[in-house]
């Protein structure tokens, strides 16, 4: 009777440590399921990004990501997703819910990343990344055109998108012209082409892709405003995140793979 009662001691001691394992297996599992969790993120281990689609070359339909969404802004936030071992997720969100932080602080995303100019009026609501991108304000107009600058835009009908920087030069800008608000280029270039607006005034790459695109349109004017583009965050949130990002964003720089994106978009051009 003593060495029955022993050798079930014994094997319950075995059945112990053996769920004691397995549930240190199981632990390491969920640390490694849990990958960000020091971000905070929406979802765990995905960087859940917003963005205003679509508004090429920056984001667009398409690539083979798994967003179902590709472009400079998306290749460039892919990138970092995978330095930080994290996946990539899009939502699709308006521009003006982006800028005016809206989006950001209702917790749709993690960060927003849509070609977003850094000025001080928009740092009062949102915090950004470091910048990653420098950019012009340009003048789109259909060739043949008697529109050769912004002086000859009195009395004509032109395209902005609502809530950017474009919007604000050509406000200060555009004298005596009725400025025409959409809510993105996915608006903005039909109109044009429709003969609802007579220009469109808006990021030089976005506007340079639709004259590469097709020759019926021209760009006629640049204008150097000193814009630089800044991943978006909620105004005192997602600091590790906004910080990790920034260091990715280095490293990129650093071994040319952000060279290796900006090319594929930019340099053909």
């Amino acid at each position: 009777m003593s060495r029955r009662r022993d050798t079930l001691f014994g094997l319950a001691l075995v059945s112990t440590a053996a769920l004691a394992l397995a549930g240190c297996a199981s632990g390491t599992d969920d640390t490694s399921a849990s990958a960000g969790d020091e971000y905070g993120l929406v979802k765990t281990g995905v960087l859940t990004v917003c963005s205003d689609i679509p508004y090429p070359p920056f984001e667009f339909e398409g690539g083979d990501n798994g967003t179902g969404y590709t472009g400079f802004d998306v290749d460039l936030l892919d990138a970092i997703s995978q330095s930080l071992d994290l996946e990539l997720a899009i939502v699709v969100t308006n521009f003006d819910a982006l800028q005016s932080g809206t989006a950001l602080v209702a917790g749709n995303c993690d960060l927003g990343g849509s070609a977003m100019t850094i000025t001080e009026e928009r740092k009062a609501n949102i915090d950004f990344s470091d910048p990653y991108y420098d950019s012009l304000q340009s003048l789109l107009v259909p060739t043949g055109s008697d529109i050769t600058g912004i002086d000859d835009l009195d009395g004509k009908r032109v395209g902005v998108q609502q809530g950017t920087t474009g919007e604000i030069y050509a406000t200060e800008n555009a004298a005596g012209a009725t400025l025409v608000q959409f809510p993105s280029d996915g608006e903005l270039w039909p109109a044009i082409q429709a003969k609802q607006i007579d220009a469109i005034l808006q990021d030089q790459p976005v506007n340079l892709e639709h004259e590469n695109a097709d020759s019926g349109y021209v760009i006629v004017e640049e204008y150097d405003t000193d814009e630089q583009y800044g991943f978006a965050f909620a105004k005192g949130e997602k600091v590790e995140l906004r910080e990790a990002v920034n260091a990715a964003l280095q490293d990129l720089r650093d071994s040319g793979e952000y060279d290796t994106i900006y090319d594929a978009y930019f340099t053909a051009n």
